[in-house]
């Protein structure tokens, strides 16, 4: 028979003594995927405690790694036997892992496949305001949709907003996913759409960006809220709110959901989407969302075979100047931002920079993981004014592949992107970028291509072995090597990028399509080494540890473990 076994931790950052077990624990996040290892935590002050809950009657081991592997990891194990807690602790740096036995005199046994590592943001600054219980809420879910046995689909459905007699906020937005399918859901997008179509497409949903879908979905480019997987619901400021139920806000919304089904299982019905908490308790500003970085397309491109990569998306000093100075120009004000890549991504950051001199990093994760994205809180909200200009750089690792990785919606070609939530609303949606293509194409000796262009992709005309083919299949044909690949990167970095400005309303400012160059920075800011790719599984754990440093700075953790049977709780002291 099982029993929970409940595990406290907590980590002082540098070092306090905390209060007793009577706290509160605002994160919570599920490790495996049978339900049965759960994680809390939450900081207070300069403290950071931990709560675990796994059902075993054995050990319980976590641990936290710069790479996921055991190699370089703290790792904490303990349990309960005969009633009398017990705890052994090893460095060697959240992973996780269970047995259905004890430890016992020769050491912990194997916990074969109950093992695995999540990627967590333990930092992230705490949602202060608490939010009434009772709150009022409705769900745009899906219905029974079923799953493609293939990689990558996205789902699109169409949903009617509540009628509200005035205005709401919404103030808080939380993730329903369907039990069990917690690695099948990699991102929910939620699109503000137009007014004008049959209400009839209500009635069903289609794979999004196919040929057939209707034509009421090509209406849907504004994004209204972003969720990505491994993050948690999302509590607005208390100063913040979404708007509902003004003539500017959406009266209809597209759903649109990525479902990754690496393994191309069959049979799977999914009824997962979003919770959105509101209140007629307004608050003082709207809150907004912007999508910077790259434009999806297949002008973006990485060669194969390297270790290191990097791509930027502009989002330019004459987007935001000519949207800012029509709608605010004080500026506006960034409180959270999302991270967006996807399976080559290693790291992703968003740079500021304004009159020639950058500016603190707006957002960064130098240890990017594909399954795990969500919104980070900054810490200090940051002011973007006319003529700012915001790179979202992006680093990859193309080293296991073979061909070209192109920009595109599956789990297997490249996004990057940084969404932005902001206030006050302004009706900029969009401000990205795609670099210019036929600077690409000459780098591997493409003279000229069919002119007018009919086909995408289109089609080359000279020199003789690129004849005829695609620009993809001769990016394709053409032989990297790394140092090919090294002069590729340093000459798209330097490429013009046609801008991409659009409005809330699928209109774009006059500045959509021209063409700008990347910024002069005169005064360049100086942040933490960028370091692409993972550590090493031989390095030391001094080196792990530097590497992890733009993470957790200056950190000295300190764990005191709790282990609570039934109404009985025994405390032990350790230090790592």
């Amino acid at each position: 028979m099982c029993r929970w076994s409940l595990l406290f931790l907590w980590g002082l950052l540098p070092s306090s003594a905390p209060g007793g077990t009577g706290r509160s624990y605002p994160h919570r996040a599920l490790l495996d995927w049978e339900g049965k290892y759960w994680l809390q935590w939450g900081h207070e002050g300069s403290t950071l405690a931990f709560r675990l809950e796994v059902q075993t009657p054995g050990y319980v081991g976590l641990g936290f790694s710069p790479t996921g592997a055991m190699t370089s990891a703290d790792i904490v194990l303990g349990g309960v036997e005969n009633g009398s807690p017990y705890l052994q602790e090893s460095t060697v740096r959240v992973i996780w892992a269970y047995h259905h036995e004890d430890i016992g005199e020769s050491g912990p046994k194997y916990h074969g496949s109950n093992r695995g590592t999540k990627s967590l943001k333990l930092l992230n600054p705490e949602k202060t305001n608490i939010l009434p219980t009772d709150l009022p809420y409705f769900d745009l879910t899906n219905k029974n949709v079923p799953i493609p046995n293939k990689g990558t689909t996205y789902w699109c459905q169409m949903f009617k907003i509540p009628v509200f007699q005035e205005k709401h906020h919404v103030i808080k937005v939380e993730p329903i996913i369907q039990k069990g399918h917690e690695s099948l859901i990699h991102h929910i997008l939620l699109y503000h759409c137009s007014n004008n179509f049959n209400e009839s497409v209500l009635d069903y949903g289609h794979e999004c960006y196919h040929p057939n879908m209707p034509d009421a979905f090509l209406t849907c480019e504004t994004v209204v809220f972003a969720w990505a997987i491994g993050g948690e619901g999302f509590s607005y400021p208390p100063h913040v709110g979404l708007s509902l139920g003004t003539s500017l806000d959406p009266n209809y919304v597209l759903l649109e959901v990525h479902y990754d089904n690496p393994t191309y299982q069959e049979g799977l019905i999914d009824s997962s989407g979003l919770r959105f908490f509101h209140t007629t308790i307004l608050r003082k500003y709207d809150a907004g969302i912007i999508e910077a970085g790259l434009w999806v397309s297949l002008f973006h491109n990485i060669p194969p075979g390297m270790p290191e990569f990097r791509s930027e998306g502009h989002c330019t000093l004459e987007c935001l100047e000519e949207a800012l100075e029509a709608e605010k120009p004080s500026g506006i004000h960034v409180f959270a931002v999302l991270l967006h890549a996807h399976l080559a991504g290693r790291g992703i950051r968003m740079r500021h920079f304004r009159k020639g001199e950058e500016l603190k990093l707006l957002a960064y994760d130098d240890n990017f993981d594909f399954n795990f994205q969500e919104f980070q809180y900054l810490k200090e909200e940051r002011t973007i004014l006319p003529g700012d200009n915001l790179i979202t750089e992006c680093c990859y690792n193309t080293r296991d592949r073979v061909r070209m990785t192109w920009g595109g919606l599956s789990t297997r070609s490249e996004m990057c992107l940084s969404y932005l939530l902001y206030y006050p609303r302004i009706n900029l949606t969009r401000c990205a970028s795609i670099p210019d293509i036929m600077e690409q194409l000459q780098f591997i000796g493409v003279k000229e291509i069919y002119r007018p262009v009919t086909t995408w992709p289109f089609i080359i005309k000279s020199p003789k072995q690129y004849k005829n083919l695609s620009f993809m299949d001769a990016m394709n044909k053409f032989k990297w090597s790394k140092k090919d690949g090294i002069s590729f990167n340093k000459l798209v970095l330097g490429l013009p990028v046609n801008v991409r400005c659009s409005k809330t309303d699928n209109a774009e400012w006059s500045i959509q399509g021209m063409t700008a160059l990347p910024p002069e920075v005169e005064r360049p800011y100086k942040p933490e080494p960028f370091v692409c790719g993972s550590s090493s599984s031989s390095s030391s754990s001094s080196s792990s540890s530097s590497s992890s440093s733009s993470l957790y700075p200056n950190v000295v953790l300190q764990m005191i473990i709790f282990f609570l049977i039934f109404s009985n709780k025994v405390s032990i002291r350790c230090y790592v």
